[in-house]
């Protein structure tokens, strides 16, 4: 795939998909909901054994009655307040090692690494299916009268509870937590702290999904994580006539709308030949961040892995 844009429009380029006349109401909406629910956390050990790390799996209450499962993990000798660590995982997927974690729990990190609701972990979604799915996310909800009923708005609430989880959690550093994630988890490391504000000092998303819909059917570039979308427009839009009704209701969960809110120092990674989530895409809710931000961009990479380099950029970030 060539460039999408020349490198000088990216750094201008705001995004073109649609935001909602209600979409701050909606937003604050959701948070009052959030707020409601007692996260009832419970804590199960899972038999994994480490000489330097407690590694357990907790669970908590969510909207919806879902029970969302978050691996975590902390050092055997931790005393006193340790700086806390959020990790989200990426499209039709779930954290599996718990190995992977313990470079940032030997660093001194507590970690919480959530399960996204209905997709392939153990994190339950009952609206209305408690079992997984694996694809179809995006558009889900999308045919339901009420916006609330959108998948990623109740997985992005998902993420505002784990805060208040990892805050309620011992010895957790409440000035110090910070948010990692790539592809669809950079999206929701954006969401997060769009919708927690100053309760996230640092995020490092990566590769980032879930920006600027319109860009991406526009660009013809709706397969792989954003085939479903593609087949939905196809599908209904020649039917109905509803593609506007389509872009503005994604407006809803796109993080590009969700950006101006965030208040936590930014390291962006990204690649200039992505094809699965376009660079224009990821600009769009980049330059939208009005807090301090760094972009680190690898220009022959696509949507993997940032190597070299990106994950020691993200361990001085969040250790500065």
């Amino acid at each position: 795939m060539p460039i999408d844009m020349p490198l000088e429009k990216l750094k201008e380029y705001k995004g073109i998909n649609p935001k909602p006349a209600d979409f701050d109401a909606y937003w604050e909406r959701g948070l009052a909901e959030i707020s409601q629910i007692q996260p009832r956390v419970k804590v199960f050990e899972t038999g994994i054994v480490s000489r330097t790390a407690e590694i357990c799996d907790l669970v908590y209450d969510s909207v919806g009655g879902a029970k969302v499962r978050a691996q975590y993990l902390r050092r055997k000798d931790l005393r006193g307040k340790a700086p806390v660590v959020l990790l989200f995982h990426g499209y039709e997927a779930m954290h599996r090692e718990y190995f992977d974690k313990l470079a940032f729990v030997n660093e001194g990190f507590i970690v919480l690494a959530m399960d996204c609701r209905g997709q392939n972990g153990k994190s339950t979604d009952p609206l209305p299916a408690e079992r997984s799915t694996g694809t179809g996310h995006i558009i889900r909800g999308l045919d339901e009268e009420d916006p609330d009923c959108l998948y990623f708005r109740n997985v992005y609430l998902d993420t505002v509870q784990l805060v208040r989880v990892a805050k309620q959690l011992p010895n957790a550093d409440t000035q110090n937590i910070f948010v990692k994630g790539a592809s669809q988890g950079g999206g929701l490391a954006v969401a997060c702290a769009a919708l927690c504000g100053k309760d996230i000092r640092k995020i490092a998303p990566s590769i980032v999904f879930l920006s600027d819909f319109k860009r991406v059917f526009e660009m013809d570039m709706m397969r792989d994580a954003y085939g479903e979308l593609k087949t939905y427009i196809r599908d209904r839009a020649p039917v109905c006539g509803d593609e506007e009704r389509i872009w503005n209701r994604l407006g809803y969960i796109d993080i590009h709308n969700l950006a101006p809110r965030v208040t936590a120092e930014v390291l962006w990674g990204l690649g200039m030949i992505d094809t699965v989530c376009p660079p224009s895409t990821q600009f769009a809710a980049f330059n939208q961040i009005g807090a301090k931000k760094e972009m680190i961009i690898y220009s022959n990479h696509g949507h993997e892995a940032l190597l070299p380099f990106f994950s020691d950029r993200v361990l001085n970030f969040f250790n500065m």
